[in-house]
């Protein structure tokens, strides 16, 4: 089992070590943090945009935070006498803590009601990094199996954990990969962000959801009869297991996209079953690794974890599902959103769902070097 050990970094954050099975607990609890950070600040702010009914949030002070530093000045890395890292144990295997500079909290607490123009308030919520190994270099496609599921242990554990704390509204475990998409560390890692609100495009999501499990008197969910079409096709399918399904979607936006469903309706990752957990560990790895072979170099991406919004009137519909996008639509050519999808949010795809399905399934998954990993995408602009 996953050995589970919590902390304090020495401005009151919080740092969790989520341990492989068998590893010595007490060597990855490690060392008291020494640096002697002084306080944290107030949280940001949350404005309310009347045109479109959404929440933004305002947060100057990350202006500040760390980008792209050199290897040996990198902040999740274990410390060393020379690098005094988040991280005060000199070795560990995850490591989920509370962002220095977070979007959204410290502090907790609900959006203000009854918004209207002018309405603002703190940016209440919390915002973690998971760090997912102690490896500079690589990526999660590099992981091993082990490894791939004490992450998942985490971000289950954190979505349970996060579910529970005052005036939050959703839960969102999420990985930007590669400089294409705007990383500002190469450390492989990860984020969750604990919302007061419901976001735009988990509102979406879950409206549709919802309408169609009302139509359907709560016997059907809308993303269990999309798997269900998806697989009775096939032609978009990817991969099939036991307990977990992908494919490319019918109506793709971007020129690689994959959704990974479970066969069962759970709303969240919190609620997966520990053999559930064990097939996802390998079909997430097999993905990623597929996607990174489609080109001679690693392919950027966003994996997204929907999960069921905590808000009763969207929770019962909500079904999790991984959405992995990539803006690559060739070997030297990026999409970027311009016109049509940056402004009117209408999305024109430069690639066919059934041929990116074929591709992926074609590709044969090699295990990827941690030089390749480190190497700089060569996507430039369409």
């Amino acid at each position: 089992m996953t050995a589970i050990t919590s902390t304090r970094l020495s401005d009151g954050r919080e740092l969790i070590y989520f341990d492989d099975p068998g590893t010595n607990a007490a060597r990855a609890a490690g060392p008291a943090d020494q640096r002697g950070l002084p306080p944290r600040g107030e949280p940001g702010e949350v404005r309310f945009d009347a045109l479109t009914d959404e929440w933004v949030a305002v947060a100057a002070h990350r202006q500040a935070r760390t980008h792209l530093p050199p290897a040996d000045q990198c902040p999740i890395c274990p410390t060393t006498p020379s690098n005094p890292s988040e991280i005060p144990a000199a070795d560990y295997d995850v490591v989920v803590f509370e962002n220095r500079f977070p979007s959204l909290g410290p502090a907790l607490g609900p959006v203000p009601e009854n918004a209207a123009w002018g309405t603002k308030g703190p940016a209440y919520g919390r915002c973690e990094v998971v760090s997912f190994t102690p490896e500079h270099t690589g990526s999660f496609s590099t992981l091993s199996e082990t490894r791939s599921r004490t992450v998942i242990e985490a971000w289950a554990q954190r979505t349970e954990a996060l579910s529970s704390l005052a005036g939050i509204k959703q839960v969102f475990p999420f990985e930007n990969r590669g400089a294409d998409i705007g990383v500002t560390l190469h450390h492989p890692h990860g984020q969750i962000y604990a919302y007061p609100y419901v976001t735009p495009r988990a509102g979406v999501l879950g409206s549709a959801a919802q309408r169609y499990y009302e139509k359907h008197d709560g016997r059907e969910t809308l993303t269990g009869s999309l798997l269900k079409a998806e697989r009775q096709d096939g032609s978009r399918m990817v991969m099939e297991g036991e307990n977990f399904s992908a494919y490319v979607p019918f109506a793709a936006r971007w020129p690689l996209e994959i959704h990974l469903v479970p066969h069962r309706h759970v709303p969240d990752l919190a609620a997966l079953s520990g053999e559930e957990k064990d097939e996802l560990a390998h079909v997430y790895l097999d993905l990623l690794k597929r996607l990174d072979a489609l080109y001679p170099t690693p392919t950027p991406y966003i994996s997204a974890w929907h999960q069921a919004p905590l808000v009763p009137e969207l929770r019962a519909s909500g079904y999790l599902h991984l959405q992995l996008t990539s803006p690559r639509r060739a070997a030297d050519k990026l999409k970027y959103l311009a016109g049509s999808e940056a402004a009117m949010g209408a999305f024109i795809n430069d690639t066919t769902p059934e041929s990116v399905a074929e591709r992926l399934r074609a590709t044969v998954p090699a295990p990827a070097t941690a030089a390749a990993e480190a190497a700089p995408s060569q996507g430039v602009p369409a």
